[in-house]
């Protein structure tokens, strides 16, 4: 079955070919500065290695620009070779797994649009796409959310007025649960165990980042919130702060809700403290250059982790892992030391050597007589996407 895999973002649209269930990735690509005259297009497979200017006024031009450079590069030879469509869908409210697209679903990503404003519109805007493109193609939705729907009451309540749950669903929802879920299945494969007898601590550090705690493969905590504003420091966001904090900036600085949560998302986080801007890369250039802003920056990051990872072990009393996934989490060695350090006497001790050595490809960082197992492992959210589609489509949850 030829899956393709669609995330779709305000200002850009991924997309990946897939062969399953051989799991092969035929071609994957790119579209950025949708809406922009400047839009470009990228992709490879085939043999292919393609980077152009293109017109994409909207994400449906997006999407046809990108399928008709599959036919034209002759990774298909029709785009109804296209079985079925699988597609990222951050905010999922209290669905539990991924579905087959029809009205209802759609009115779910709709509702949850206030939660995650600058995610699910343009989900829905892919979905759009791709169902215009690709005429009676199934459509599954995958959703950040689902992975953490297993986590208990008592992690994912807040103690505010229970009307605000039972009425609003005010609660903790948790995010990048596919790539959560991809990492903590292929840990349990590297440590050589079922997943049903690992305990696992998996650390999503990218631009936007999440902790999540894992027990028996599902998970039971994780960092985000309500929105993907909570928890641990990110690109732009703040992640923790107390929420006192949005009384007093709208007092002292006369801001607006609507400014202050821009100002929490867009402007906070590694951006805000460093001074340097979002990218993980200058901020360690700056602080090997002198800087002790850059420095103070990197230390609050790492301690943000570790505390979380402090937390989660207590969560699940036994770790068999901590996996480290991500743009930071699979690229910056002296991230993954800085988070680790201090953690010898809970039993995670990291080897130095292996640690360096490791870089955007799988590997164990942790020193022989460590009995807590480090791990870096690259996320693979497009296909966790296509496997998920493809198990919804052959267990006939769809009509």
């Amino acid at each position: 079955m030829m899956i393709l895999v669609v995330n779709a973002g305000s200002s850009s649209l991924k997309c990946a070919l897939f062969e399953m269930p051989a799991r092969r990735v035929l071609a994957s690509g790119q579209v950025e500065r949708i809406g922009q005259p400047d839009a470009r297009l990228s992709l490879t497979g085939n043999g292919l290695r393609v980077g152009r200017p293109c017109r994409a006024d909207d994400h449906e031009q997006a999407l046809a620009a990108l399928m008709q450079c599959l036919v034209d590069g002759k990774v298909v030879s029709d785009v109804a070779q296209v079985e079925a469509v699988g597609h990222r869908v951050v905010h999922g409210g209290d669905m539990t797994h991924s579905v087959v697209v029809d009205d209802g679903v759609l009115e779910t990503i709709r509702r949850c649009a206030v939660l995650a404003p600058l995610h699910n519109p343009p989900n829905l805007a892919g979905l759009a796409a791709a169902s215009h493109m690709l005429p009676g193609r199934p459509q599954v939705a995958v959703f950040d959310t689902a992975f953490h729907s297993s986590m208990p009451p008592c992690a994912y309540l807040y103690a505010v007025p229970w009307a605000l749950y039972e009425e609003r669903r005010v609660r903790a929802y948790g995010f990048h649960g596919t790539s959560h879920r991809y990492v903590a299945a292929r840990a349990a494969e590297l440590l050589g165990r079922p997943a049903e007898e690992v305990n696992l601590i998996t650390l999503h550090l990218g631009n936007g980042c999440s902790a999540a705690a894992v027990r028996a493969g599902r998970s039971v905590d994780t960092s985000m919130g309500l929105t993907p504003l909570q928890g641990l420091v990110m690109g732009t966001r703040c992640g923790d702060v107390d929420p006192g904090l949005f009384f007093f900036l709208s007092q002292w600085l006369d801001m607006s809700p609507g400014e202050v949560y821009d100002l929490l998302n867009k402007q906070s986080g590694l951006a805000g403290l460093s001074g340097v801007g979002n990218d993980m890369r200058e901020i360690l250039r700056a602080a090997e250059a002198g800087s002790k802003r850059a420095a103070l920056t990197l230390d609050v990051f790492a301690y943000r982790v570790r505390k979380y990872i402090g937390a989660y072990w207590a969560v699940l009393g036994r770790v068999h892992g901590v996996v480290f996934t991500a743009g930071i989490g699979e690229n910056s060695s002296r991230i993954r030391r800085m988070v680790c350090a201090g953690l010898e006497e809970m039993g995670l001790v990291l080897d130095e050597a292996r640690n360096e050595a490791a870089a955007g490809a799988e590997a164990v960082i942790s020193a022989e007589q460590s009995s807590v197992c480090a791990m870096v492992i690259p996320t693979n959210e497009e296909l966790q996407i296509a496997v998920e589609t493809y198990d919804v489509l052959c267990e006939g949850q769809h009509s």
